[in-house]
């Protein structure tokens, strides 16, 4: 049987984290080196991270890197593994997201929608099922970010310029 009609979109990318045991390195290269721009920083103890959020781009659709280190390295999440933490997708409806997702056997992290480090609602797929939810995201952590309305706005601008294009 297939599933109902999704009830929300994807966006674009809202960001890429990228964990190392020394955020300093990782500054020195994705800022200093390719010009990133510094844009906050973020630290939980909970959440075993210590973050220096950058941006690739300007204006609403502009992708945040975020560089992460562990506050202990011992202990769990450990940001720092893999390298390619996990990326972050804009969703115009993240309600609608994760019911629906839910409803299709999509196994989410423990913690559900929750305020992220950036200010936005986000919620966590799992990068694996498992027998009560067998569908994950096929190895990758993936957040899933509600998008604020300038986002949404711009999405909505350029996919319009796209169809007015191409007929």
């Amino acid at each position: 049987m297939a599933p109902t009609p999704r009830p929300f979109r994807v966006l674009g990318v809202q960001q890429i984290a990228i964990g190392g045991l020394d955020r300093a390195a990782l500054h020195a290269f994705w800022v200093e080196l390719l010009g990133l721009h510094p844009h906050g920083t973020y630290r939980s103890e909970r959440e075993n991270v210590d973050e220096e959020i950058v941006l690739a781009g300007e204006g609403p659709l502009a992708i945040e890197v975020d560089l992460m280190q562990p506050v202990d390295a011992s202990k769990s999440p450990r940001v720092h593994e893999p390298a390619l933490n996990h990326v972050g997708l804009w969703i115009d409806d993240l309600k609608a997201a994760v019911e629906w997702l839910d409803a299709q056997g999509v196994r989410f992290t423990p913690g559900g929608v929750r305020r992220g480090a950036a200010g936005y609602d986000v919620c966590f797929v799992h990068p694996k099922g498992n027998a009560d939810k067998p569908r994950g995201a096929e190895g990758v952590l993936l957040e899933l970010v509600q998008a604020p309305a300038a986002v949404v706005a711009a999405f909505e601008t350029i996919s319009a310029a796209a169809a007015a294009s191409a007929g």
